[in-house]
């Protein structure tokens, strides 16, 4: 077994808790049980890692192997990577049979022939899930095994959730292998990214129960108040409006626990409106502007901005509708015709 394969074995099986080591390499299914009988997993986890490489050594494993295990740690513990989502589109509205192997196929020899020094590695899981990895390397070193890609691709959508590695201007080759071996036509990222991977798939899946705003906040009403309110009345009426501002907090975001999203971003237009004889503006131009949220759990931090007393009830639709609006935002922005940054096969 090569010694670059070894090692990496070995830094693997270190990141797994030591109390899951056995199960994740029963999951792995390359050494066989009568193997992982002669282990002591309640020795320190460093000897465990090198009792575990001894054995793939007798096996002969290689870095295909390798990668299997590594792609079983990634989907048990998703979290510790950061996921973006992208949006695939058909020119037309026609639907293909998805085959598994010629998508493989397709999306290794596109990859490839842009890139030779590269390593892939599927596996498919129950829910039409596709995990790809993908070490890269350059037109002349090696493919890094510690800087790799990880694509989910779930069959049945146009929706792919990509965790990059450091090589950015690795980004488009990979957009354009998925595009092509899909067969859709363009992809174009939603703008929402959390390490959370099963809070982005409730988003765009719409797994998750979301009310949004069908009111407008109401004008202030001028009242004469009688200088002799006793405070049992203002008890009342603090109590009154907590509960209102409860109200409308759960009719905006929902009873249950909210999608961990961490961040969140997407565009306004509006008109600059002025007086004409100021003559601010000599063309009529939209104002534009880029609005980003980011937080460790940004929906729920803006749940808690009413009840915490830090913004007014109700909020603003721009607030409450974040995840409707990334879902919609590649529909819009396709009809008006404007797809910048999205990757286009030939």
């Amino acid at each position: 077994m090569d010694e670059t394969v070894a090692e990496y074995i070995r830094r693997t099986v270190l990141k797994i808790p030591r109390d899951e080591i056995k199960a994740m390499l029963q999951k792995w299914g390359f050494l066989s049980e009568a193997q992982l009988e002669t282990v002591n997993f309640h020795q320190i986890k460093d000897n465990i890692s090198q009792d575990v490489v001894q054995l793939c050594e007798e096996n002969a494993a290689d870095i295909k192997q390798a990668a299997v295990l590594d792609i079983i740690y990634n989907h048990i513990y998703p979290n510790k990577r950061v996921w973006s989502v992208y949006q695939m589109s058909k020119r037309g509205e026609e639907t293909e049979v998805f085959d598994l192997s010629d998508f493989k196929k397709k999306f290794k020899r596109r990859l490839r022939s842009a890139l030779k020094n590269v390593t892939i590695n599927f596996r498919e899981y129950e829910d039409n899930a596709i995990w790809i990895r993908i070490a890269w390397g350059t037109p002349y070193t090696k493919p890094n095994q510690y800087k790799t890609s990880y694509v989910v691709y779930h069959s049945q959508t146009p929706y792919v959730f990509i965790s990059a590695s450091v090589f950015k201007s690795n980004l488009p080759l990979l957009c354009q292998a998925l595009v092509v071996a899909s067969n859709y036509h363009d992809i174009c990222e939603m703008e929402l990214r959390s390490h959370s991977l099963n809070s982005l798939k409730d988003i765009v899946f719409k797994k998750y129960s979301q009310n949004f705003q069908s009111y407008y906040p109401r004008p202030l009403q001028e009242r004469n108040v009688a200088p002799e309110t006793t405070d049992l009345r203002i008890v009342q009426e603090n109590s009154s409006e907590k509960e209102r501002i409860q109200r409308l907090t759960r009719e905006a975001f929902g009873d249950g626990p909210q999608p961990k999203l961490e961040f969140a971003q997407y565009k306004l237009e509006t008109m600059f409106k002025s007086d004409p004889r100021m003559d601010v503006l000599d063309k009529k131009e939209p104002f534009r502007c880029l609005v980003k949220f980011s937080s460790p759990h940004l929906l729920e931090s803006l749940k808690s901005l009413a009840p915490t007393g830090m913004a007014d009830a109700p909020l603003s639709p721009l607030l409450t509708c974040i995840p409707q609006k990334a879902r919609n935002y590649f529909k819009i922005r396709e009809k008006k015709g404007l797809l910048p940054g999205s990757f286009v096969s030939p």
